[in-house]
């Protein structure tokens, strides 16, 4: 008995992953891919690369970590996913040390290839998995709680790296990838020492067992197998609408910083701007999923639309006379960015349930990426040719009002579905 007392009182192991989880977020998300656009004017200035050129380093990202998502599934039933996450800590740590001795654009492109390899197996996806394994209860606030880290890293690596990739030194952001690539290593290397793939690996049963979960609607929606999904029009327009977020938005958050340059703000400025923004967006997600379980699938959409809009209109009218737009720019798009994030397993559940929603999840996260993959080229290419990022904001903000307007049609055609469902089940189980 006092052996059982004890045990009950030894803080519960899945603390420990959920800490390895948040550290391993805030490192990737917060060191390897937020800083991305800091690094694109001064990059594509000193190797004289286009920046639509330059910005197909994403898109190589995109594609292997939309690929590795659909492939999630198989390949973590295979390899040990603390074995994954060890190899995706390593992809990132190859992926800085090859941009950093890079000298022409195609190298970036392998190093964006190792990057999208290390993403997919060290964040959303990854952190989902090992949360499913550990936790029974408050995923959603888990998840959440997790998926801010990125926030908190992206402002520390912004006040951290800025110096290095905008001083005198002309090798400063070679610099800067190489001492990211040893804080990645050592980081790595303690995260997969005490990671676990499973509870009982440690003779454990999973944190909150037996505990009754408590939802919004009073019980959790069985849902509609993948096959079932594709078979209704709503799920295309979902996926379309979550493609046209992914576009926008990505070409939002890979050109904002460039564009703060370009219209003549310092670079202190804007460490600060990314920085508050870095720690506005953790608040959001965790704000969005507690908006989600008050208000519902279809208000929280319309409140991230709406800021989302507002981050294209305030980016439109950037300009040194207006010293105030650098942060109303991080506070709006730091409400609006979890429709690329918290938001998508939201969507899943919502709109199809329980019964495949791994797999649909999957499927959404992909195509969201993909929308990644065309956005940011495209963005940096009407730059290119326009000498200005504003065109692409106007058209943004246009396509994200068509994406507001058409989620909310889904959402209502999906949740028609339930309600039949749900009628058909509870006539059965009454005959």
């Amino acid at each position: 008995m006092q052996r059982d007392s004890s045990n009950k009182k030894r803080l519960h192991y899945g603390w420990v992953i959920f800490g390895c989880c948040f550290i391993m977020v805030m490192v990737a998300l917060g060191f390897c891919s937020s800083p991305f656009s800091l690094y694109l004017p001064v990059v594509t200035e000193q190797l004289e690369i286009p920046r639509s050129v330059f910005s197909l380093t994403n898109s190589f990202r995109f594609i292997v970590v939309a690929v590795m998502n659909l492939l999630f599934g198989m390949l973590v039933k295979k390899i040990s996913p603390r074995l994954m996450t060890a190899c995706g800590f390593a992809s990132l740590v190859v992926s800085l040390l090859i941009y950093s001795s890079a000298k022409n654009v195609v190298v970036f492109y392998v190093g964006g290839c190792f990057l999208g390899l290390g993403l997919a197996w060290t964040t959303t996806t990854m952190v989902g998995y090992f949360v499913e394994k550990w936790f029974t209860k408050s995923k959603g606030t888990i998840m959440g709680v997790i998926l801010a880290a990125n926030g908190i890293g992206a402002a520390i690596s912004s006040q951290i790296l800025t110096p290095m990739i905008y001083s005198s030194d002309k090798n400063g952001w070679r610099l800067s990838y190489r001492y990211t690539a040893i804080f990645i290593l050592i980081v790595g290397a303690v995260i997969v020492f005490f990671l676990r793939d499973d509870p009982t690996d440690k003779n454990l049963e999973p944190m909150g067992k037996d505990a009754v979960a408590k939802t919004k609607r009073g019980t959790k929606w069985a849902g509609l197998s993948s096959k079932e999904a594709f078979s209704k029009p709503f799920t295309y327009f979902a996926l379309f609408f979550v493609f046209l977020v992914g576009l926008a938005l990505q070409g939002c958050t890979g050109s904002s910083t460039a564009h703060m340059k370009d219209v003549g703000f310092d670079p202190s400025v804007i460490a600060n701007a990314i920085s508050t923004h870095s720690l506005l967006l953790a608040a959001a997600k965790m704000l969005t999923g507690i908006s989600y379980d008050k208000l519902g699938l279809r208000a929280t959409m319309l409140i991230c639309n709406t800021f989302s809009i507002g981050t294209f209109i305030v980016l439109w009218f950037m300009d040194t006379s207006r010293p105030l737009l650098p942060y109303l720019y991080s506070f709006f798009s730091a409400f609006g960015l979890p429709l690329e994030t918290v938001m998508l397993p939201l969507i899943a559940s919502d709109l199809f349930g329980q019964k495949d929603f791994s797999k649909l999840m999957g499927i959404f996260v992909s195509v969201n990426t993909m929308g990644y993959f065309v956005g940011t080229p495209v963005i940096n290419l009407i730059y290119d040719k326009l000498g200005s990022y504003r065109t692409g904001y106007l058209a943004s903000i246009m396509i994200m009002a068509i994406a507001a307007v058409g989620m909310q049609f889904v959402i209502s055609a999906a949740h028609k579905q339930r309600v039949l469902i749900e009628m058909s089940m509870k006539f059965e189980e009454e005959s």
